[in-house]
C-alpha cells in the first residue's frame, strides 16, 4: 500500500489531499472520496486505505483548503456529544462558505488531477461522500455525467440540490441514510425523483442508525452499518469501473 500527501492545483490555489493506492504496479480505477465536515483525519485515512486495498486509487481532498491545510481545527480523538457542538461551531462557517460554485470548481480540479495520475487506469471514475461530502459527491457526478460511473453517499443530504441536479445523473447510485436523518416518506420522495430521472439506484434507510454511522471516531458509529457500507459500495465499484 502506498499513501501520499498531495497538493491539487485548483482555480483558487492548491488543495492538500490524502491518497492511497495498491503497490502491485498495475494501474487501477480512481475513486474520489469526499470526507464529512470534520475533514481528513485518521478515520478517513483508514477508510481510504481499506478501499485502496480492494484495488482502487483513492483520493481524499481537504474540502476547506482555502482556509488552510488539514486538519482545519484541533479535533478530539473521539467526537462525542460533549464536544460535537463546539466542533461544529468552528466548522459551520467553513461549510457555509463552500458554495455550489466553489464545490463545482473544485470538483473539476479534483477529477482532472485524479485521472492524470499514472497509477489510475483510463476510463470512468467513482465518487463517494460522507455527510456533507455526500452532497458534494452528487454535485460532482451530476456535473460530470460522462466521467463518473458510480456515486455513493452515506448519511448525507444527497438530494438537497433538488431534482435539477438528480436529473443530470447518469452514474449508478447508492445512498445509505441514517434513521435519524430520513423518514420513509422522504425516502419515497427521493426514490421517486431518482426514478423520474431514469437513474439506476438503491437508496435505503439503515435501521437504528444515527447521523455519522460510518465514522468510528464519533458516538454515531455503528459497526454493522459500516460493514453494510462496504458490502454495498464494493460491488457497486466492481460492476461500474473498468478493472474494478
Amino acid at each position: 500500500m502506498t499513501v501520499k500527501t498531495l497538493h491539487i492545483p485548483t482555480a483558487d490555489g492548491r488543495a492538500d489531499a490524502f491518497a492511497a493506492f495498491p503497490d502491485r504496479g498495475e494501474r487501477c480505477p480512481g475513486v474520489l472520496m469526499y470526507p464529512d465536515g470534520f475533514g481528513i483525519r485518521p478515520v478517513l485515512r483508514e477508510m481510504a486505505r481499506e478501499l485502496a486495498g480492494h484495488g482502487y486509487y483513492v483520493l481524499v481532498p481537504n474540502l476547506f483548503y482555502r482556509h488552510g491545510p488539514a486538519p482545519m481545527i484541533d479535533l478530539p480523538e473521539h467526537i462525542g456529544e460533549g464536544t460535537r457542538a463546539k466542533v461544529f461551531e468552528q466548522l459551520m462557517p467553513l461549510i457555509e462558505a463552500h458554495t455550489v460554485e466553489r464545490s463545482l470548481s473544485d470538483a473539476d480540479a479534483y477529477l482532472r488531477f485524479l485521472t492524470a495520475q499514472p497509477e489510475v487506469v483510463d476510463g470512468p471514475v467513482a465518487v463517494t461522500g460522507y455527510c456533507f461530502g455526500g452532497l458534494l459527491a452528487v454535485r460532482t457526478a451530476a456535473a460530470h455525467p460522462g466521467q463518473v460511473a458510480a456515486v455513493a453517499g452515506f448519511h448525507g443530504p444527497v438530494g438537497a440540490d433538488g431534482p435539477d441536479t438528480l436529473n443530470r445523473l447518469t452514474a449508478e447510485v447508492y445512498f445509505a441514510h441514517a434513521e435519524t436523518d430520513m423518514t420513509p416518506e422522504s425516502l419515497g420522495a427521493l426514490d421517486q425523483a431518482l426514478d423520474a430521472a431514469g437513474v439506476t439506484h438503491t437508496s435505503e434507510i439503515l435501521p437504528g442508525t444515527a447521523h455519522g454511522f460510518t465514522m468510528s471516531d464519533t458516538d454515531a458509529f455503528d459497526a454493522a452499518a459500516l460493514q453494510r457500507h462496504w458490502d454495498r459500495l464494493l460491488p457497486l465499484l466492481g460492476r461500474t469501473l473498468a478493472g474494478g
